[in-house]
């Protein structure tokens, strides 16, 4: 059955990690629910390991945008603001993650603790789009290196919180930086190209022992099936936002939130706690 639970965990993967729902806390219920009986770091390890299918999905769409890119960095200035923004703005997940990484995994990769980060991620997503606020920044290179940092700090939201969403966080931090919504929904995927690119990487390296208890086989298998469904979602979330706002996705956070607060209540979905 691990092939199973590998082509579950991607199709979960590939749909929920550039949505604004937190792809880390749909994957812990969906584990949860279906009993996968791979230990606790095991689990905890492919979750996070298999993002690197949807990053590949990133560069698979934007792959003409970044040739681009590359043909000109040496000469162009607004293109070298871009990428150094989106280095800057991953520091402060970097350093975060290297400190906190593994305490976080072992203690807060629960539903409960989920459950309330979606509650609370989807009410301020609710208040942020019901602000007056017009968008000063419709472009990638009008960010600016010190708005990106400030998107960075944002993100980290959901480095410390499972289940806030690290796609949310980054696009309401690029929203509440005069961002308008195509222009943070676009950031936030490169963002998440270094940011979780190197968080899959490091931890593939460092666990891939462990992994392979479970088959490298099925490891691949999960992450490319992450790869073409994110690939299909990048797609869907880039129209959606050019005509609508994020408060449909507010809501089914605050509905699934307290849907997995009264299973782990009512005692049918285990891991409970907070």
């Amino acid at each position: 059955m691990d092939w199973f639970y590998a082509i579950i965990y991607g199709i979960v993967e590939g749909i929920t990690e550039f949505l604004p729902i937190s792809s880390t806390g749909h994957l812990i219920v969906a584990g949860n629910l279906m009993g996968v009986p791979w230990p606790k770091e095991i689990k905890d390890t492919f979750e996070v390991v298999i993002q690197g299918g949807a990053i590949l999905a990133v560069l698979a769409y934007y792959w003409r945008d970044f040739a681009g890119q590359a043909r000109v960095i040496g000469r162009d200035q607004p293109t070298q603001r871009l990428w150094l923004g989106v280095v800057v703005a991953c520091i402060p997940a970097v350093i975060l993650g290297l400190l906190f990484a593994d305490t976080i995994k072992a203690n807060l990769f629960r539903p409960s603790v989920v459950a309330w980060a979606l509650i609370v991620g989807g009410v301020l997503m609710w208040l942020i789009e019901s602000r007056k606020a017009i968008p000063a920044v419709h472009d990638l290179k009008q960010i600016g290196v010190g708005r990106s940092f400030l998107i960075g700090a944002v993100q980290c939201l959901a480095i410390l919180w499972p289940g806030f969403s690290r796609s949310a966080s980054s696009i309401l931090g690029g929203m509440l930086m005069g961002l308008d919504r195509p222009t943070a929904t676009k950031f936030s995927f490169y963002l998440g190209i270094p940011t979780l690119g190197g968080a899959a990487l490091i931890d593939f390296i460092k666990s891939r022992d462990l992994l392979a208890q479970i088959g490298l086989v099925n490891v691949v298998l999960g992450a490319a099936v992450s790869f073409g469904v994110a690939y299909l979602a990048i797609g869907w979330l880039l129209r959606f936002v050019s005509t609508n706002n994020f408060k449909g996705f507010a809501v089914y956070r605050v509905v699934v939130g307290v849907l997995i607060l009264l299973l782990v209540g009512a005692g049918r979905l285990p891991n409970g706690g907070l």
